[in-house]
């Protein structure tokens, strides 16, 4: 390639991608009341920048290709700061290896990466991988990182697959300068799912975790809750499951605590995902409930089923038939802008406020728990709505 089509070349691959992440999004009709998707993701793997993958050098690279590709963007920890609302990607390469990446957005809705990747610091081990971070603004003045730090599993040094779960912690003030601090440390031989409550409870840092034996298997697990003094030494004595699995519900296989839970005047709202296995494959979704505002381990509300399912093409990537979430944000207006991740290849946002969020947790019935009874529980819905038509509305009889 000669240097006048070099150059033209990657002016026109900067345009086009300036033309790309400037694409306006849509609202979609809501089909529930409760939020509102958008129609395109907000961060793909073609949001990536150009000279993130590109080494735009002529005398090394004079044929112009990609040197460092991006496969996919997801599972995103969210947090507003300064009054711009910020997404930390999960990236990961073609090597398979994941980092963290920041983007920002005025908005909410559209994003773009900024900086430069985030050169996490390790710990004196280094690990072989990081993801799905959770970010916690805490009363303690720092914003906090929890995320999965992925090692070799030595004991199985036959199996190439066989790795180890803990729950790295990084702090910062900035979102780009992150301070290290040791891995969390608990009586389980491995932990995925880790969160930072955003409030001392009892004078001491809270976490939800998921403990558990196997990097994939929980065992019985579920989402527990424990207290440590020292945020720098960060040791659990002890973890209680709060929100445990169970069988033939969205939760039935696992569970795990999504972004840290946001309080509200009647109590903590959660959001968590929940796995089931069904002839396909592992289907996650996610699912809400609320804990007490003194006692955040107390589950106060339950509603039942699933929250956000995924659809059309959310069902289809690297892990299909999954949606995952790890970040959301409430802003002064009170609407909360949820993020969420499609199988496992990008990024999507569905906004709901504080006000429809409560009254989907307090008022939509919990799993009735045997099929004749959720059968009774909708015809009693029915029963009831038949009633209000022949009062309020009886034009629509001829649509019944």
């Amino acid at each position: 390639m000669k240097k006048e089509d070099f150059n033209k070349k990657i002016a026109d691959m900067f345009a086009e991608h300036h033309a790309f992440v400037n694409i306006k999004n849509e609202q979609l009709n809501s089909d529930n009341g409760i939020y509102n998707r958008y129609l395109y993701p907000i961060l793909t793997r073609e949001h990536i920048p150009v000279h993130w993958r590109f080494d735009m050098d002529y005398n090394t690279n004079p044929n112009l290709l990609q040197r460092l590709g991006v496969n996919t963007t997801f599972n995103a920890g969210a947090i507003m700061l300064n009054d711009k609302y910020y997404l930390i990607a999960r990236v990961e390469g073609f090597d398979v290896k994941s980092f963290f990446a920041l983007a920002e957005s005025s908005d909410g809705i559209h994003f773009r990466f900024v900086g430069k990747p985030i050169h996490l610091p390790v710990t004196n081990n280094p690990e072989m991988n990081v993801y799905d971070i959770r970010l916690t603004q805490h009363e303690d003045g720092w914003i906090y990182g929890t995320f999965c730090a992925e090692r070799k599993d030595m004991s199985k040094p036959e199996d190439s697959s066989a790795a180890v779960a803990s729950c790295g912690i990084a702090r910062t003030k900035d979102l780009i300068n992150w301070q290290r601090l040791p891995d969390l440390k608990s009586d389980a031989f491995q932990q995925r799912n880790c969160v930072l409550h955003p409030e001392f409870v009892d004078g001491k840092y809270a976490f939800y975790t998921r403990p558990q034996q196997g990097f994939i298997d929980t065992g019985d697990s579920g989402i527990a809750f424990g207290l440590c003094e020292n945020i720098e030494k960060a040791v659990l004595k002890n973890e209680v499951v709060f929100e445990p699995r169970k069988y033939h519900t969205v939760k039935e296989v696992k569970n795990g605590q999504g972004p840290a839970p946001i309080k509200t005047e009647k109590g903590w709202l959660h959001l968590a995902h929940g796995v089931r296995r069904t002839a396909a494959g592992l289907r996650y979704v996610l699912y809400m409930f609320m804990t007490d505002l003194k006692d955040p381990s107390k589950v106060i509300h339950r509603p039942g089923g699933h929250f956000i399912e995924p659809l059309g093409e959310e069902r289809v990537g690297d892990v299909s038939n999954v949606v995952f979430s790890n970040g959301w944000i409430v802003n002064e207006k009170e609407e909360v802008f949820i993020y969420y991740a499609s199988s496992d290849t990008r990024m999507h946002v569905a906004v709901s406020t504080i006000e429809k969020l409560l009254d989907y947790c307090i008022n939509t019935p919990e799993d009735a728990g045997r099929t004749d009874l959720c059968a009774l529980q909708r015809n009693a819905m029915i029963d009831k709505n038949l009633e209000v038509i022949d009062k309020e509305f009886p034009g629509l009889k001829g649509y019944l």
